[in-house]
């Protein structure tokens, strides 16, 4: 199989040198044209064409990630409201990734997807609102909408730092410019180091997407 390239802008960063997990993950399904699952085995590098193809993606000589077909079946929790979701959000000013796309608090008004997830009520499940921009408006950031909610509820604001290992996801459909869209996460349990978590995404109590992560926590 001919490998296609994939190319990094640093606009998608997710810590300050590498690519958004989300993005990365969102962009490997697209050229494997297939529901995936992505497996990151180094942080994706921003600026540097990588090859995908054969279900590997490289820099060279390293392996930067895997992905195998996948369909992904997930229990879902009942939508959060509007209202809960904007009541819920919270930016992480502690944050370790100030500039990440999805949810950098130090991102311009008019970049980054500017999503902040919070507790909803005295449960598991935390929750945020997004409005998408006319250049969001693509599946590739639907994948990343579904990627950090999953941290929080793994509990990133009080574990400091995880980083994204296996991303799954199912985009059912890309949100219009504008439209109101609510993004949920919650627990699944874990091992150890490794967390993993549920995430979901909808736009007036309509099903737009849903993803299943696993979040390493480093060794101290």
């Amino acid at each position: 199989m001919q490998s296609k390239t994939l190319l990094i802008d640093e606009l998608f960063r997710g810590p300050e040198s590498s690519a958004n997990g989300g993005y990365a993950c969102g962009r490997i399904a697209d050229l494997a044209a297939e529901p995936v699952r992505v497996t990151l085995r180094l942080p994706p590098p921003l600026g540097v064409p990588l090859a995908v193809g054969g279900g590997r993606v490289t820099d060279g000589e390293a392996l930067v990630a895997e992905y195998e077909p996948a369909e992904l079946e997930l229990d879902l929790p009942e939508p959060p409201s509007w209202e809960e979701a904007v009541e819920a959000q919270r930016p992480d000013v502690h944050s370790l990734y100030p500039h990440c796309f999805v949810c950098g608090f130090r991102r311009a008004p008019d970049e980054g997807l500017h999503i902040h997830p919070g507790p909803v009520g005295g449960g598991a499940l935390v929750a945020a609102p997004w409005l998408p921009r006319p250049d969001t408006a693509a599946p590739e950031f639907v994948w990343c909408a579904l990627d950090c909610p999953g941290a929080y509820a793994c509990g990133l604001t009080e574990r400091g730092t995880l980083l994204l290992g296996r991303l799954a996801a199912r985009v059912l459909r890309t949100p219009e410019p504008g439209e109101r869209c609510v993004v949920a996460g919650w627990p699944l349990g874990g091992d150890g180091r490794k967390l993993d978590a549920g995430t979901a995404l909808w736009a007036g109590g309509e099903l737009l997407g849903y993803a299943r992560a696993t979040w390493i926590e480093p060794r101290a």
